[in-house]
């Protein structure tokens, strides 16, 4: 219990340290726009702020994690600590075994907060600063195509969100390479109410071998599966999703042949690999200052932070492969933690025990 609290402790109390200079550094560079668009205190503290905080803690838990170990640990050993735990009897697996009690609470937690509690908080979070920071939220959808189901291909020219109506829209059905129907209309507008479409001034051709039916009329309701805010859907949207939906809508885009999945499949992998990476991160901060070294815990600090950064960027470098599709995206997002895991094994076998 001595090391999991100690663990635990050091590990809360340098985030907090660092989500406070975060805050701070945020409020500095969004003051002016917080004052300029009339921000209400309430959502900047509620809205934002709130929402603001889980969000960066949950992405810089891995770093935090492996400082704290690399902290107390070094400082157990400059102690003598562990000098006296291992003489004492007590073997290295025994000695790691709080460390991974510890490291399973915060993977639990960063997978937990990932998952189900941050991406509601993002949309909260994003909502506020498209409203009075940067609007980045698109109102108008051009060139829209989609499969909706096997052999149905929709196409809208453009879509205007705010009003739920479209124009120039065309409904086409295959069979195999065969067109048998196509639908055209000058307008389309969705009525949330019923979830139904509504095609305006259309015509309708059914297609029979050599034959052809043709019918037209002002208004015709249709059943499509789909609704106005897929058109919308980009890759800045997929941290406000939860592992349900995130799955769903890889799912669902797959089935339609859409090609733009990749950042959202990154998005979801990362969900389990980051967490991961605060046990990994933990074997090697333990392995690297069990050690009693001269000069005190400087050295190992640094060496801990510089690791820490080479894996972040590792991550990011690693995850841009996965979106341009120059790596599959499962090896691309679980590439450091492999390599990282296997410089923890290694470290692991020369650990003094």
């Amino acid at each position: 219990m001595y090391i999991i609290r100690k663990y635990l402790g050091t590990f809360g109390l340098s985030l907090v340290l660092i989500l406070c200079i975060c805050v701070v550094i945020d409020i500095s560079e969004k003051i002016d726009y917080f004052f300029d668009n009339h921000a209400p205190l309430n959502e900047i503290v509620f809205d934002y702020y709130l929402n603001f905080i889980p969000y960066f803690a949950n992405m810089l838990t891995p770093m935090f994690a492996f400082i704290a170990v690399i902290f107390f640990t070094s400082k157990m050993a400059n102690n003598t600590e562990i000098i006296a735990i291992l003489a004492g009897g007590v073997s290295f697996n025994r000695f790691l075994r709080p460390y991974f009690v510890a490291s399973i609470v915060i993977v639990l937690l960063s997978f937990l907060l990932s998952g189900y509690v941050i991406p509601p908080a993002n949309e909260t979070r994003l909502d506020f600063e498209d409203k009075y920071v940067t609007a980045f939220k698109n109102e108008v959808a051009l060139d829209i195509q989609l499969e909706i189901q096997p052999g149905v291909i929709f196409y809208i020219e453009r879509f205007e969100h705010s009003k739920n109506r479209g124009q120039h829209v065309s409904l086409e059905k295959y069979d195999g390479k065969i067109l048998v129907s196509r639908t055209t209309g000058m307008t389309i507008e969705w009525t949330p109410a019923d979830s139904v479409w509504h095609i305006g001034d259309y015509v309708k051709r059914d297609f029979d071998g050599v034959f052809e039916e043709m019918s037209t009329g002002m208004n015709l309701d249709t059943l499509i599966d789909v609704v106005p805010q897929e058109f919308f859907i980009n890759e800045a949207y997929a941290p406000q999703m939860t592992n349900a939906q995130l799955r769903k809508y890889i799912r669902k885009q797959k089935e339609r042949g859409m090609g733009n999945t990749q950042p959202f499949e990154v998005e979801y992998h990362k969900r389990f690999s980051i967490p991961m990476a605060s046990l990994i991160l933990m074997l090697i901060g333990v392995s690297l200052s069990s050690r009693k070294v001269k000069g005190g815990m400087g050295l190992q600090l640094g060496i801990g932070i510089v690791l820490s950064a080479l894996y972040i960027l590792f991550l990011t470098v690693s995850s841009m492969f996965a979106v341009n599709g120059s790596l599959p995206t499962l090896l691309a997002v679980w590439l450091p933690n492999i390599i990282f895991g296997a410089i923890a094994a290694v470290l692991y076998v020369k650990a003094p025990k």
